[in-house]
């Protein structure tokens, strides 16, 4: 945040936003979702049967974050609070590790999901009280970016117009702090997959989500240049048996975005949703090679990056390297991704 004669440089500092959300979606270029909370983490280490404690998720991490040219696919990485206060084994923050390598450092800033009140099966994310003293201190730990996660439910009767509004306003309030706070906001309102829906379902509560989330954005002045948009896809529902191709997936999900979406947003990061890594990839490479969007179709994967990762490294030291090179390997089909250069037996090669 920029200062001039005892006041803040709006303008400039905008500026540096807008530049900061073109470099997190720069050409084949994404960014790798490290921000797994304490449960989420724990589920994914006892697959591998290893410990969730702190010397073990700072060693998985550190794996993640030191991997060499790993930066020619990854713009920036959204980071947990205990990991961006973590250090390097030679005591180096993660933070000063990513920038250096030329990663803009993020993290993520919501407490997480819990039972909305009076709404059966729905959801409302917490964290804006305490955010602005949050964001500051983040700041000052290195972070140019945010996240902040909204579920909406498919279901009976779900999801409600009071449960999308809500997360709406919640998403729209923490955007604009974030941007006070002179950090990009990538703004998350995920559609679950979970469920037998179809994907014209998918597609009709994406695109009511969305409606909601720029409504909301825009009462409370959020600048949309400076800011990034982590949506699901339109996607039949993990129990549905009739399954969509990845062009149908494609085409379905940029159909309600050019509804809805500003054309001066800079860009669009996908979250993978429950799907497989090679799934999220196809979906993601689909998309570039329709190439009719106003913005940047990139990704912000989390397990569709690290599922392999994790298998092969299995808490043992000897294993960090080869984890290391699929994670480079994944991260680059990505890359390919965005250029809508990806073919299926890539990953085999």
């Amino acid at each position: 945040m920029q200062v001039k004669d005892g006041k803040l440089d709006l303008a400039m500092n905008e500026e540096e936003l807008k530049s900061i959300a073109r470099a997190l979606v720069a050409p084949r270029k994404g960014i790798l979702a490290a921000d797994e909370s304490f449960p989420t983490i724990k589920k994914r280490f006892a697959a591998i049967e290893v410990e969730s404690n702190e010397e073990n998720r700072k060693a998985y991490r550190e794996l993640l974050f030191t991997t060499e040219g790993i930066e020619e696919f990854i713009s920036g990485v959204i980071m947990f609070d205990e990991t961006i206060r973590q250090t390097t084994k030679d005591g180096k923050p993660f933070a000063k590790v990513l920038q250096d390598t030329g990663i803009i450092p993020g993290i993520k800033v919501d407490k997480g999901a819990v039972s909305m009140a009076n709404f059966a099966g729905e959801k409302i994310t917490e964290g804006l009280d305490g955010l602005r003293e949050r964001l500051a201190e983040y700041k000052s730990l290195g972070a140019k970016f945010t996240k902040w996660r909204a579920v909406i439910t498919i279901g009976e009767n779900i999801p409600t117009n009071e449960c999308i509004d809500s997360n709406a306003e919640s998403l729209a309030r923490f955007a604009a702090a974030s941007q006070e706070a002179g950090m990009v906001p990538i703004v998350e309102p995920e559609v679950l997959m979970d469920g037998g829906h179809d994907i014209e379902k998918s597609k009709e509560v994406g695109r009511k989500t969305l409606k909601s989330v720029f409504l909301a954005l825009g009462r409370h002045k959020v600048t949309p240049e400076a800011m990034l948009l982590k949506p699901s896809w339109a996607h039949p529902g993990k129990d549905n048996p009739q399954k969509s191709s990845d062009e149908e997936i494609a085409e379905a999900t940029l159909n309600f975005f050019k509804e809805v979406l500003p054309d001066e947003l800079p860009g669009v990061v996908f979250l993978s949703g429950g799907d497989s890594p090679e799934d999220s990839t196809l979906h993601l490479n689909a998309m570039n090679q329709i190439g009719s969007a106003n913005w940047e179709l990139s990704f912000s994967f989390g397990r569709a990056l690290q599922e392999l990762v994790l298998q092969i490294w299995g808490g043992k030291e000897e294993n960090i390297k080869l984890a290391q090179e699929s994670f480079y390997k994944r991260a680059k089909l990505n890359s390919m991704a965005r250029a809508g250069e990806y073919r299926k037996e890539m990953e085999t090669g």
